[in-house]
């Protein structure tokens, strides 16, 4: 009981000797020990890794979920540590809204047809969206996270006890300046030595948790690669998804694109209509290639027949058109008089015209 009582006592003395030590600091009535410039250099560094790992974590989170109504949501069942409900990412939904259209329109139908595969590439974007959240999250979010809530707390509470050792030591040198008596000033020095030694090796303490502010840096490069590397990886997705839409969707009749082109033009011809550029090895499919092109025109002199594969579903406006399905083989011939993006079709006993662009020549 006595001992405890005496420790408390102890303890509490040295609370008041800081706190008049920092407060006669705080007036300029008291000496104060300076940290070494290298000290000091690793603290502010470490100080702005923080600071600047903090900002670069938010607004990575802000660019893999714009919604804060979702991060807040995420953030409460991570805290909670329970998993939080799935839900269908933005490109999903329009995806999900151009599927459900298409079949209401009609598959069979070009602009249904049309719907379904925007949607279904729409859905393979959201997925490639997902997996680049998850991957960004494991790979570059989480160790950012980990040294704000691991190291750097470890180097925030072996920063505080290297002040407590510091504030001790000038209390210590303080003491001494005031002793007159031998038995006093023995005493105060013993002190001061202990003070000294316990500040010293506290600032080793932390220098060597400070210098290893350099292997965070390395790790996080390492991270910053693998950020990069999942973003290339899903912008590049997303081309290839969009680049192979483009080649299923092809051209649309001549008819139909004169009629979008001449609304365009008398609507707003002052607007011009940016093109996305698409590798030159890739076909254009409203133009064909030079060979599907000359088999065409070899066709119109010969006024022959010839079999075609159908590359894309077509819905006859007219009861003068064919319909058509993909992959189907067809007959086509030419007729004197006939539009040249035009050939007569063949099915069993039905006939009508098609449009070429929807059209691949067979040998």
């Amino acid at each position: 009981m006595d001992f405890n009582v005496k420790r408390l006592a102890a303890d509490a003395g040295t609370f008041l000797s800081r706190a008049v030590q920092f407060t006669e600091e705080k007036l300029g009535q008291a000496e104060k020990t300076e940290l070494d410039a290298h000290l000091e250099n690793l603290l502010i560094r470490a100080e702005n890794t923080k600071q600047w790992t903090e900002k670069i974590m938010k607004q990575t989170e802000v660019l893999l979920q714009p919604n804060p109504n979702l991060r807040l949501e995420e953030f409460v069942y991570e805290k909670l540590e329970k998993k939080a409900p799935t839900r269908m990412n933005n490109h999903e939904l329009l995806g999900q809204s151009m599927i459900e259209s298409g079949n209401e329109f009609g598959p069979g139908t070009a602009y249904g047809n049309a719907l379904i595969k925007c949607g279904e590439t729409e859905k393979q974007i959201g997925g490639a969206e997902r997996e680049l959240i998850q991957c960004s999250a494991i790979n570059f979010l989480t160790p950012f996270r980990n040294f704000l809530e691991g190291d750097f707390k470890t180097i925030l509470k072996e920063r505080k006890l290297l002040q407590v050792k510091r504030l001790d030591l000038d209390a210590a040198k303080t003491r001494l300046k005031k002793a007159r008596m031998t038995d006093a000033r023995a005493a105060a020095e013993q002190e001061l030595r202990m003070t000294q030694s316990e500040f010293d090796r506290q600032a080793e303490i932390t220098r060597l948790l400070l210098e290893g502010v350099s292997s965070t840096h390395a790790h996080h490069l390492r991270c910053l690669n693998d950020f990069v590397e999942a973003q290339t990886t899903y912008y590049a997705q997303c081309y290839q998804y969009m680049v192979d839409l483009q080649k299923q969707l092809g051209s649309f009749p001549s008819s139909f694109s004169n009629n979008n082109q001449s609304s365009v033009s008398g609507g707003a011809s002052s607007i011009s209509v940016p093109t996305i550029p698409v590798s030159a090895s890739l076909p254009n499919p409203s133009h064909g290639n030079s060979a599907t092109s000359g088999g065409f025109h070899e066709l119109r002199i010969s006024n022959g027949s010839r079999k075609a594969r159908v590359l894309y579903d077509y819905d006859a406006a007219s009861s003068s058109e064919l319909s058509l399905l993909a992959d189907e083989v067809i007959t086509v011939s030419s007729v004197p008089g006939m539009d040249s993006d035009w050939l007569m079709g063949e099915r069993g006993s039905q006939r009508g015209k098609v449009p070429i662009t929807y059209l691949e020549l067979l040998n």
